[in-house]
């Protein structure tokens, strides 16, 4: 008897330690691809395995239990099956389906159709909205300093206006669209970057190097699309309030309305106050310039018959902004007392599309912008008005393995101010209209692993004539993770110095225009390689780039010849961009992401024989975000930062004491949020960690802006006196990093969905 008790309890024993075996295949739904790569992980046993080239995985040595099993694949959303009961070797297969998890991997901006990431020829970096909340901010202007190979670069120490400069491009360089229309040129590229809410933000395109064959000439250094929710799927309502220890205070709120099955709209409206004047640094001026702004956006989305869509959108955009000595009011507007420069900017814009009710696909893409300045830059008026109008027809058509995209694009540019860019040999404003009519076409042909797209825009400039821009683009996929892409184009643009160029209107040098400005003309060449590393739940994103352009005609500012000049020329000679970028994505097992990039870049100019760089142009620059959630408590913490190299600074003199070159310098801030089961979120922390501003005397000669102490010879240079030993002029342009410092915040955010 006792055997026999001994017997069974060793039976029992055996089977309680019984290990088995999971396997099966995932594969994609409607995809003859097996998703190789994909991850599959037990949650109780914290182990895992990845899918094979065909698909398959095995895990071993299950002991006999119930688990919860998770399965993951890039731009999927995840499987998560519960109470699997494992008691014998199990066969269990998987079906990976797109979804809305899935929309953060689908980009437009490359080709102007939405694909997957992976799939695009082009290859294109996506900001979600949930990136931008790591770092909260008041504009999307200041939200890109976190994103490699972008640098939102400050044009002024009074008014803090700025640009995008991408891998190391200046602002002009870069299109900014909004809902894939070009919204934000011309007079918007310095003033138009704020403004639009973050609420409304589904997230952010960004295509390095040339795109001017889908979306013009202004695209030469690359694009940022920024593309707003759609209101079928937005929230109900949602709101998100915050505020610093500078005492500036920002808003946002959106709410959706459904006007029936068929129809819905989006209000989003963006509030930001600043009146809190400090001069931390003690040159007298302002160290943050003052702002009241709001805007307010609303788009509609109808479904047609037929599957057919249409949205139509108008944002209004009013800015009061000034900076200056600390005592200035607007009495002293336009005088040469006390120095200050004061920007009132209005903005209308409307843009839509309307899928035409026809059984091929045809699209029409349209949008208008009224933009109004009035601005003094001390006792400087500038005084402007420009209206922009477009409109394009765009056809997708699939033959066989050509996937054809042909466009029918017209511009028009109304332009005036009160500078000698509109002044003619009468004394009088005439005001710019630029015609500007094209057509681009569009093949990207698919054969297996291989994607050839070549694509080539005709336009004819009213003023400059012909602009032809051809492109070209190879991918070739290895796998579901793996892809090396090539790409060449040609960029052009039209110059437009006072409304591009910050520093023509500003201080008190003198803008000197030696010849009649040609558009300017480039050659880009870029390959990138992305792969992506699944092992067992963890997660590593490669993604490179070597990138080169040649500028065959460039203009830039001329700061060293004279001084007290600022002189404007075509090239004689060449200029390069070239460089090589790293992005890195990390996503551990355990709730930790980080995400970390630089960017080696070396720009130069050669003329007459002699090379220079650019100046305010970085040799590298450097990002990352560090994310960690306490699931449990609902609580996570971002740690983000960017980090620049040494940029050569625009000095006024061989005895200028300020120095020629910025140092490396960094920007770092750390959050808290805490999230609640109804929609709450509260989230604190501190900007600027390392408590970094620039040199006290970057505004050179602060102490008399109007340069009533300083003085000049017969040929207009300075000379040096007991009070100027350094020969300096009034000059604001010597920028790099804003003025504020350390500074502690606190925000709420509601969603109701």
């Amino acid at each position: 008897m006792k055997l026999y008790i001994l017997f069974i309890l060793c039976i029992l024993t055996s089977a309680s330690q019984a290990q088995f075996v999971l396997s099966g295949k995932i594969s994609l739904e409607g995809q003859s691809e097996s998703a190789f790569g994909a991850s599959v992980y037990i949650d109780q046993l914290k182990i895992g395995t990845t899918a094979d080239t065909l698909g398959n995985y095995r895990i071993s040595d299950i002991p006999s239990g119930t688990y919860t099993i998770r399965v993951s694949y890039i731009s999927m959303p995840t499987i998560t099956e519960k109470n699997v009961s494992v008691k014998q070797d199990l066969v269990k297969n998987f079906v990976m389906k797109s979804g809305a998890n899935a929309l953060d991997e689908v980009v437009i901006s490359g080709t102007m159709k939405e694909v997957s990431k992976l799939d695009s020829p082009v290859p294109v970096d996506i900001i979600t909205a949930k990136f931008l909340y790591k770092n909260p901010v008041p504009s999307i202007f200041e939200g890109l300093s976190y994103v490699n190979g972008v640098r939102p670069q400050l044009n002024c120490n009074v008014c803090n206006t700025g640009d995008i400069h991408m891998n190391g491009l200046e602002g002009p360089y870069t299109m900014v669209l909004i809902d894939g229309m070009p919204m934000v040129s011309g007079l918007s590229t310095v003033y138009g970057l704020s403004g639009i809410p973050n609420s409304l933000i589904e997230r952010v395109e960004l295509v390095k190097g040339p795109a001017s064959t889908l979306y013009g000439s202004e695209a030469v250094g690359g694009l940022i699309n920024i593309i707003t929710k759609n209101p079928s799927k937005a929230p109900v309502f949602s709101a998100d309030a915050f505020s610093t220890s500078w005492l500036d205070y920002n808003l946002d709120l959106g709410m959706k309305l459904t006007a029936g099955k068929n129809v819905s709209s989006l209000i989003g409206v963006n509030y930001f106050n600043y009146q809190n004047p400090l001069d931390r640094n003690g040159d007298g001026f302002t160290d943050l310039t003052l702002q009241k702004r709001i805007s307010i956006f609303n788009k509609w989305s109808f479904n047609l018959k037929n599957n057919k869509q249409a949205n139509i959108a108008a944002r209004y955009y009013y800015e009061d902004r000034w900076g200056g000595q600390m005592n200035w009011n607007k009495s002293f507007r336009g005088g040469d007392e006390v120095y200050g420069e004061s920007i009132y900017t209005s903005r209308f814009e409307v843009l839509g599309n309307y899928q035409l009710p026809t059984e091929e696909k045809i699209t029409l893409q349209y949008s208008f912008s009224s933009h109004h300045q009035n601005s003094v830059y001390g006792n400087v008026p500038f005084l402007a008005d420009q209206k922009i109008a477009f409109a394009q027809l765009l056809w997708d058509k699939e033959i066989g393995k050509h996937n054809l995209l042909i466009g029918t694009p017209f511009r028009y540019t109304f332009y005036n101010d009160n500078t000698p860019a509109t002044r003619y040999l009468d004394g009088n404003d005439h005001a710019d209209k630029i015609y500007l009519p094209g057509f681009f076409v569009q093949d990207e042909i698919r054969s297996g692993p291989h994607s050839l797209l070549l694509g080539a825009r005709y336009d004819f400039n009213s003023r400059h004539g012909s602009i032809f821009t051809p492109r070209a683009a190879y991918k070739f996929k290895f796998n579901q993770t793996d892809v090396v892409r090539l790409n060449v184009g040609r960029g052009f643009r039209i110059v437009n110095l006072f409304t591009e160029d910050h520093a023509a209107l500003t201080g008190s040098r003198q803008v000197i225009v030696k010849e009649a400005l040609n558009p300017e003309q480039s050659w880009n060449a870029n390959i990138n390689f992305v792969k992506k590393i699944v092992t067992g739940s963890s997660f590593i994103g490669f993604d490179a780039s070597v990138f080169y352009t040649h500028f065959t005609n460039r203009i830039l500012p001329d700061y060293d010849t004279d001084p007290n000049q600022i002189i404007y020329d075509n090239l004689d000679g060449y200029a390069v961009s070239k460089g090589v970028s790293l992005n890195l994505d990390f996503n551990f097992p355990f709730p930790l992401k980080i995400i970390a990039g630089g960017t080696l870049m070396d720009n130069f100019q050669k003329e007459n024989g002699v090379r220079f760089r650019p100046v305010l142009t970085e040799r590298f620059t450097g990002v990352w975000s560090v994310n960690y959630e306490i699931q449990k408590a609902g609580i996570s913490l971002d740690y983000t930062g960017n980090m620049y190299g040494p940029m050569r600074l625009p000095v006024l003199s061989e005895e200028d004491p300020r120095a020629r070159v910025s140092p490396i310098w960094s920007l770092q801030n750390i959050q808290a949020t805490k999230k609640f089961d109804n929609g709450l979120e509260i989230y604190g922390g501190v900007k600027n960690l390392l408590n970094f501003t620039p040199p006290a005397n970057s505004i050179a000669r602060s102490n008399d802006p109007f340069d009533k102490n300083v003085r000049f010879d017969d040929n207009g240079q300075v000379v040096a006196t007991p009070e100027n030993p350094y020969r300096l002029t009034f000059d604001p342009s010597y920028v790099y990093a804003p003025n504020q410092g350390r500074r502690v915040f606190l925000g709420m955010r509601y969603t109701l969905r």
